[in-house]
């Protein structure tokens, strides 16, 4: 998709920190932090949100769940971390292309603190 921020980012075609790449997945640090380590997991290929991927292709649901979790490990998050997905204009959701937040370096249950 061609005006999709996060299509260029995994194309290369806007600078990134990237995590970790796999063929099918592109994690990258988010440029507004809410936590000491935040990253983002996304498809490469374009999918509006969490649901359109889950009916879409399941095979990559699941990629993408396993290499959120693998980039958690390779950056020391051993004791938690949050994987969360915005969806939808109601769910918070700011870039249309699906992608899991990746949380973690302070405690992350609720309530806070």
């Amino acid at each position: 998709m061609s005006d999709c921020l996060f299509c260029a980012i995994a194309a290369g075609d806007i600078p990134a920190t990237i995590v970790k790449r796999t063929d099918s997945v592109v994690v990258f640090a988010d440029i507004n932090a809410q936590a000491p380590v935040h990253v983002l997991a996304i498809p490469v290929a374009h999918y509006d949100t969490i649901a359109d991927l889950v009916q879409a292709d399941p095979r990559l649901t699941a990629e993408l769940l396993a290499v959120a979790t693998q980039a958690a490990d390779e950056l020391g998050l051993d004791e938690g971390y949050r994987v969360v997905f915005n969806t939808g204009k109601n769910g918070g959701q700011t870039v249309g292309h699906v992608h899991a937040h990746v949380l973690g370096g302070r405690h992350m249950g609720w309530p806070p603190g």
